[in-house]
């Protein structure tokens, strides 16, 4: 079996990290340092922005008002669905409590965090469908207070208003006017709400990433959700002009945004690489010199023999979104293991499930769907778990329990049983060495 690369990628997810790191690592130190003021200054710096950060009802009520009728109701429309998907993996997962051996119950809770930081993109594009994503979902979790951000703008005086009424629909909390590092480090650090995040959540740049990652373990994350990526595997049945769309609807997202075709068929990927650029040149500017650069840059074009090559190519890259657009999808189904989300068949894209139709769009990017999946209702839910013994279970569990840990060295531990069965079965003998 061989790889043949009809198109390289000149950069990978990985290029500019070190750069990147520096910067957000001296915002979050000084924003931890200085409190609101330095989160105020970087938005006003890089926002233009100097109005109220924690925005008001009336701003929101105002808002609406700017908001289309139509696109109210497309909005109600891919709200009910993503949170009908939610609720569907909430009730995927249940509290119970069962009895492992005589008189000894173990059990699992789940408990909703109380505090989630939603971040909404609104820099490039009005990331409208971010917010159902985050919000909505973290709601049907139970989470007490959702404190979500986005970037506000000088031509919107503030949050763009389609993103605002999204927010509120979904039942966000509180919301700031915040974009980029500032807006993580605040919802992190309980900045103008005194509610610091337990989780951080939501898409973004390189720079919101990383600042995520930075703040991991201090604060749970969902993910690296770093610049978005597409992979489409495609065999001699499909339909090149199908698949040119589906690479530039996703590049446009950025020029650091990754387009891979992996196929099984030379003339399909050579008409493809034929369409792209006459595609990417139609788009309006902002969106053309996006998806040109992303091309470019990060496109890839990869040639394989047999699908089992095309399927381990792709596993390789454990893809954001992964589409399949081949003759025998079930096998392929079957077959893959590593991405975020999975589209199958010509009849779905990626951006239904970006915009509306209920799977979730935060998910997994440079490599992550090796070894997990994207944002879920799960993801806001801590699964604890519960124990709880009779006496005359301590006959087993507290002689086993002295004698692993005399193996392992832990006295201590040991004890802990020993004094249990000197008082639950005074005068019996036990076996309590290894």
């Amino acid at each position: 079996m061989a790889v043949e690369f009809l198109k390289k990628a000149e950069k990978t997810p990985s290029t500019g990290e070190i750069e990147t790191r520096q910067v957000v690592a001296d915002m979050i130190a000084e924003i931890e340092a200085d409190g609101e003021s330095s989160a105020r200054a970087y938005g006003a710096k890089l926002d233009g922005f100097d109005g109220n950060i924690l925005v008001d009802a009336d701003t929101i009520e105002a808002a609406a008002a700017h908001v289309p009728s139509q696109l109210k109701d497309d909005l109600h429309f891919a709200y009910d669905r993503v949170r009908g998907f939610a609720e569907k993996q909430l009730a995927s997962v249940q509290e119970f409590e069962t009895e492992l051996s005589p008189g000894l119950w173990a059990g699992q809770k789940l408990i909703p965090l109380s505090a989630a930081g939603c971040y909404v993109p609104g820099g490039r594009y009005a990331h409208v469908a971010s917010a159902i994503m985050s919000i909505a979902t973290a709601k049907v979790a139970g989470v007490e207070n959702v404190i979500t951000c986005s970037a506000p703008s000088r031509d919107h005086g503030g949050i763009h208003p389609a993103i605002l009424y999204t927010m509120n629909l979904c039942g966000a909390d509180h919301i700031l006017a915040l974009g980029g590092v500032q807006g993580i480090a605040a919802m992190a650090f309980g900045l103008f709400t005194g509610h610091k995040a337990n989780i951080l959540v939501g898409p973004g740049n390189r720079f919101v990433a990383e600042a995520k990652r930075m703040l991991f373990g201090r604060v749970g994350i969902d993910l690296f959700a770093g610049p978005t990526e597409i992979l489409i595997i495609a065999d001699k049945k499909a339909d090149p002009n199908i698949v040119a769309y589906d690479l530039v609807g996703q590049a446009e997202h950025g020029p650091d945004s990754p387009a891979w075709l992996i196929t099984t068929s030379r003339k399909l990927a050579e008409d493809t690489m034929v369409l792209m650029q006459d595609l990417i040149d139609t788009l309006p500017t902002l969106q053309r010199n996006a998806a040109d650069a992303a091309w470019r840059d990060y496109g890839e074009v990869l040639l394989c023999d047999t699908d089992e090559e095309a399927a381990q190519v792709s596993d390789a890259y454990a893809p954001e979104h992964l589409q399949l657009q081949t003759e025998n999808l079930d096998w392929y189904v079957d077959r893959l293991q590593n991405y975020g989300s999975l589209f199958v068949g010509e009849e779905t894209t990626v951006a239904f499930g970006d915009k509306c139709s209920g799977t979730n769009h935060i998910l997994p990017t440079k490599g992550a769907g090796h070894y997990t999946g994207g944002l879920s209702v799960h993801k806001f839910i801590k699964i604890v778990t519960t124990q709880r013994a009779t006496r005359e279970a301590n006959r087993g569990v507290a002689a086993v329990t002295a004698r692993i840990s005399r193996l392992e060295g832990m006295e201590g531990h040991a004890r802990t049983g020993d004094i249990r069965l000197k008082k639950y079965f005074p005068g019996e003998s036990f076996i309590l060495q290894p």
